[in-house]
């Protein structure tokens, strides 16, 4: 029986492909090869995962499409950003409340903390989940089955606090967080995130950036009133403690470049197109 898991290698296998074969834009039907599927058959988990076609999924991954995306982006942002940064943030249809730790709970690194997690699957491969009960803690994934390094990313921000395998503790958050109408209580989904005042506000703009666009380091840098901190933006946004809620995948270079992941490039590519395929979906007459 197939998994979520099993479908993403063989998506970032194809994500892979591409890439290195780019500039002779290989056919769908080498790309199914590659991944030892039939046309048909790639298709199928195509449209299984990620709701849309291989070729419109490959068309999301280029740079015109990245640029395109910038500037029809750019409208959308500015609602977003016009509606201020306090209170709950939109994220696709989860509203997400964030809880910054104390000064001194910032300084213990944790102690005193109790962190539940769990190893889950997700539509982007074996994730990780950290949960304490003043909310999500951290979300991380895993890479060629290296559990331990994941956690240690994670024991890492925490250093003083207690952690507990619990998968019961962790597994009810999945749906809301994977699922496309995952917050069907409507209440907000809180996350306790440990970092500096200005990490913190990075993190807050990210919130507001909608699922299905874009933007890039200079306008969050010039959206915080610090057109000049471009550097220090970026170093916020890899030291996300909650990938996918706080969506720091969604920022991109201001060329169209897609740059780098903390999770890794080919995921971030592959949650860009995955989402772009459910605006698609959402936009579409059928849509619920």
């Amino acid at each position: 029986m197939r998994t979520q898991v099993d479908d993403y290698a063989r998506i970032e296998k194809a994500i892979h492909f591409v890439e290195e074969n780019f500039h002779r834009r290989p056919s769908l039907d080498e790309i199914a090869r590659v991944v030892s599927l039939s046309p048909y058959h790639f298709q199928r988990l195509f449209k299984r995962w990620a709701g849309i076609s291989p070729k419109q999924f490959v068309q999301f991954l280029t740079l015109d499409h990245a640029r395109k995306q910038l500037t029809d982006s750019r409208n959308v942002l500015d609602a977003a950003f016009d509606s201020g940064l306090s209170g709950p943030s939109r994220l696709h249809d989860l509203f997400v409340s964030i809880e910054a730790v104390s000064p001194g709970e910032f300084k213990n690194r944790g102690a005193g903390l109790k962190i539940s997690y769990g190893f889950h699957p997700s539509p982007f491969g074996e994730c990780m989940l950290a949960v304490t009960e003043r909310g999500v803690c951290g979300l991380g994934f895993v890479s060629s089955g290296r559990r331990a390094r994941t956690l240690a990313d994670l024991r890492k921000r925490w250093m003083n606090a207690t952690f507990t395998e619990d998968l019961q503790a962790t597994r009810p958050y999945l749906r809301r967080i994977f699922g496309r109408n995952g917050n069907g209580h409507g209440k907000p989904l809180p996350l306790l995130l440990r970092g500096t005042n200005f990490q913190l506000k990075v993190w807050e703009a990210l919130l507001r950036i909608p699922s299905g666009s874009v933007t890039c380091y200079e306008d969050i840098a010039g959206r915080l009133g610090k057109p000049k901190a471009v550097r220090a933006v970026g170093g916020a946004v890899a030291r996300n403690p909650v990938a996918f809620l706080i969506p720091c995948h969604r920022v991109i270079r201001k060329m169209g470049v897609f740059g780098e992941y903390h999770w890794g490039g080919v995921r971030k590519k592959a949650m860009l197109a995955w989402e772009a395929g459910q605006a698609r979906l959402d936009e579409s007459p059928s849509a619920p």
